[in-house]
């Protein structure tokens, strides 16, 4: 008897799961150890800073001085540079318990970059509950996707959402105005035939869900109609809304 091929498939799928869903806590696990080491480094070159009259100048001079030790030590990890951006994450992000374990050193070196207070509160949710990865939270940022959101709501309404708050009441809070696809690849034109569209949409199915935001399923491209003895297939790419009520 061959034990693989009687082996219960529900047994084997919630092994995997399991060993699966380790794997993953681990990854993050580390990922968060170093966003929390960075944010102590920027928290201990603040205090240091702060013991000077000049803090600019002797700020500049400790961060040049502790970075040529540290890189003969740990490696290229820890320069000047990345020493700054630690500092700025401290300052951006005082309280520690505001740093969130689901958002990694690359997504936080983007946030830091906002000036505005509201936006970087907007994409630091959105890609915590969203699941973003860092190279989604930079596209969302570079395509505008508040300023966007901005265009047909108030600012009140789409932090509220975010944060859940509340939940979206008309499409117009979820959905974005315009929409960016520039990830279909596509020569800009000022039009398109509707089946190359359809065809790139496809090809990038994920990205495309992403844009129009969370809740959105794909079903099916087309659907087969017979007619007598005629086959017609109807151009139906149903992508459905299925909201996501939060606990």
């Amino acid at each position: 008897m061959n034990h693989l091929q009687t082996t219960n498939p529900d047994f084997l799928a919630d092994m995997r799961n399991i060993i699966l869903e380790a794997r993953n806590n681990a990854v993050r696990s580390v990922e968060f150890a170093r966003v929390m080491m960075y944010w102590h480094l920027g928290e201990r070159i603040f205090i240091e800073e702060q013991r000077s009259q000049d803090r600019a100048e002797y700020g500049s001079y400790i961060t040049k001085n502790i970075a040529a030790h540290l890189e003969k030590e740990f490696g290229s990890g820890f320069s000047v540079r990345q020493l700054e951006l630690c500092r700025q994450f401290y300052r951006v992000y005082p309280n520690v318990n505001e740093v969130r374990p689901q958002l990694n050193w690359s997504q936080y070196r983007l946030l830091i970059r906002i000036d505005d207070d509201y936006k970087r509160e907007y994409y630091e949710l959105e890609s915590a509950y969203q699941a973003w990865t860092a190279r989604e939270t930079e596209r969302q940022i570079n395509s505008l996707l508040y300023e966007r959101l901005l265009m047909s709501n108030d600012k009140e309404a789409v932090l509220a959402v975010a944060r859940k708050q509340r939940i979206p009441e008309v499409p117009t809070e979820i959905i974005k105005d315009p929409m960016y696809l520039e990830f279909l690849g596509l020569k800009r034109e000022a039009a398109y035939y509707e089946e190359d569209v359809e065809s790139a949409l496809i090809k990038h199915l994920q990205e495309f869900l992403l844009e129009l935001g969370s809740g959105f399923s794909f079903v099916a491209r087309q659907k087969r109609i017979l007619l007598e003895d005629d086959e017609f297939f109807a151009e139906y790419s149903d992508f459905r809304f299925i909201p996501i009520l939060s606990c």
